[in-house]
């Protein structure tokens, strides 16, 4: 029987690694997996250091381990092995870590002119024509929506969730019984069917990667084989991005981690990779207000990762506000600065037919037909995902790095008030917002802006910095990756529109420092993410509480609260 590991139920967790007999291979061992019990069997990630060879798959088997999935992207394999023989392949000298085949879900109005400029972009002929776009999720429906001139703009469908265990009779199929996947598309690729419900790029070609089930439930390997699909297959349909709106929570430091590593490998083969930031901005249970709970692999510094925008319901960006449970930065153990940039994702109206899952458990979100309303940073992400495509038709010959420093450029400094309070219908609680790096990230997209850039940011590296803080100046800075001069460094500057805004220093290095909208009065930095209760770092630990995308949405999917 598969055993799954969920994050869902990891909390507040804070461990250090004590001497034992094992050390070594211990800490090769994800933490969950240092807890197991010795009898019945877990399946797990397990990373080489270089492409394991099948002299390694071998010596693996000897352990009682059965290779379930080979990973070449990730130097890895999908693996079942006995709980108790894990300790003895982590002490294989060529294995990098093992870690559980997490569990994850999909992360979950029109998106207006004059919010982000689609429609102007389309206007001049950026309709994303030709262009081929990987959407992993839950499968896309057969509509109208997708058809141009009478011919699908599906041009690829695979299912990687299979009908093991008999939860999803239809697992093989590519069509989405869930209704997620279907949503993302239409936001990004529908053409609207004669509706105002069009996406941002209404003639690009959907890669329809299924990887999550009936309900919405996915795992590690599925999406880490899906996102090595869309490599090889990105030549033969000129897939220029990956959408990635679903998630799970953070466990360890990105450069461990399995799906991180996936997402790392198709940005290095050119392909852009969007991802959305999480719903988990409410979740106090850490003491935080909602920082450190950017799920993975939106915490990896070289994906564009999205929060949710609410834009109330206009055409006017100026009234526009972040939504409550939009995740925030930094990034768990990594401190990355996150999101990247925030888009529309609250009461979006895209395509969901009657019948699916999430149809059947939110009737009252349909607006008409098959067009159905849903929130979260699910919903922001496949903006971004068709802003991207956008831009590699406006540059010709653009890549993923001045992409995203491109859009972090040109997105709106101003849009956001210095906070915002929002009062929960149901619940009646009230959530204070605050506009800062860590909420809103460079700002909200703005593809006119980005349409209109008379020059293009360097061809550098665009990871997301680290955020840094000083206990001696109370002040935050960002640095890059490693010491490396990123786009936004101190060695390249290029031209007034600074990517962090104008309430930054900008130097030697970026400092957000006590004088901006979250400085020591506010629940955030100095008070909450590095403060006195909260031990940040590898010995204190505190995990997102995975508050899945589908339970999310179940709460939001009305508009923020």
């Amino acid at each position: 029987m598969k055993k799954t590991l969920r994050l869902i139920a990891i909390c507040g967790l804070a461990f250090t690694l004590t001497s034992t007999v094992a050390w070594a291979a211990s800490a090769k061992l994800s933490q969950e997996l240092q807890s197991l019990p010795s009898t019945g069997n877990s399946e797990v990630i397990v990373q080489y250091k270089i492409i394991p060879t099948p002299a390694a798959f071998l010596s693996a088997t000897t352990t009682g381990a059965v290779v379930l999935n080979t990973l070449p992207h990730i130097k890895g394999a999908h693996m079942s092995v006995p709980n108790s023989s894990l300790q003895t392949l982590a002490a294989d000298p060529n294995v990098k870590y093992i870690s559980p085949n997490r569990q994850l879900k999909a992360a979950f109005d029109q998106i207006t002119d004059g919010t982000v400029g689609s429609t102007y972009a389309n206007s001049i002929g950026q309709t994303g024509a030709g262009i081929g776009v990987a959407i992993i999720d839950s499968g896309v429906a057969n509509l109208p929506d997708f058809y141009t001139g009478g011919t699908s703009r599906i041009v690829y469908q695979q299912s990687f969730v299979g009908t093991e265990g008999g939860a999803d009779p239809g697992g093989n199929s590519p069509a989405d019984e869930f209704g997620h996947g279907t949503h993302v598309a239409g936001i990004l690729a529908g053409n609207g069917n004669g509706t105002v419900y069009a996406g941002v790029v209404p003639q690009a070609n959907i890669i329809n990667l299924r990887v999550l089930d009936i309900n919405g439930a996915g795992t590690d390997d599925l999406v880490i084989q899906a996102i090595e699909t869309a490599i090889s297959l990105k030549n033969q349909y000129n897939i220029k991005v990956i959408n990635l709106s679903l998630g799970r929570g953070v466990t360890e430091s990105y450069t461990l981690d399995p799906l991180c590593q996936a997402v790392e490998a198709a940005w290095q083969a050119g392909i852009t990779v969007v991802v959305a930031a999480g719903n988990d901005g409410r979740d106090n249970s850490a003491g935080t207000f909602g920082y450190g709970t950017i799920t993975a692999p939106g915490n990896d510094p070289f994906v564009i990762t999205v929060g949710a925008a609410n834009s109330n319901q206009t055409t006017t960006p100026s009234d526009d506000t972040i939504t409550s449970y939009s995740s925030k930065g930094p990034t768990l153990f990594d401190t990355i600065a996150k999101p990247d940039l925030v888009a529309p994702g609250n009461q979006i109206v895209s395509t969901l037919p009657p019948g699916m899952t999430l149809f059947n458990e939110l009737p009252g979100n349909q607006v008409t037909g098959n067009y159905f309303a849903l929130s979260g940073t699910s919903m922001a992400t496949p903006v971004v995902a068709g802003a991207a495509i956008i831009a590699s038709e406006a540059y010709p010959g653009i890549t993923n790095n001045q992409i995203k420093a491109a859009m972090m450029a040109t997105a709106s400094k101003n849009n956001f008030p210095a906070s915002s309070v929002v009062v929960d219908p149901t619940s009646g609680i009230s959530y204070t917002q605050y506009d800062d790096m860590f909420s809103v990230g460079a700002g909200e997209l703005n593809i006119q802006a980005l349409d209109a850039m008379t020059s293009l940011p360097p061809n550098a590296s665009a990871q997301s910095p680290v955020a840094t803080f000083s206990a001696s100046t109370g002040v935050v800075t960002l640095t890059g990756i490693n010491g490396a001069n990123v786009v936004w460094g101190a060695n390249v500057v290029w031209g007034a529109n600074v990517v962090w805004g104008a309430n930054v220093v900008w130097g030697a290095n970026v400092v957000w420092g006590a004088n901006v909208v979250w400085g020591a009065n506010a629940t955030a930095a100095e008070n909450v993410v590095w403060g006195a209760n909260v031990v940040w770092g590898a010995a204190s630990i505190f995990a997102s509480n995975a508050g899945t995308a589908a339970e999310c949405t179940a709460i939001i999917s009305k508009g923020d609260q």
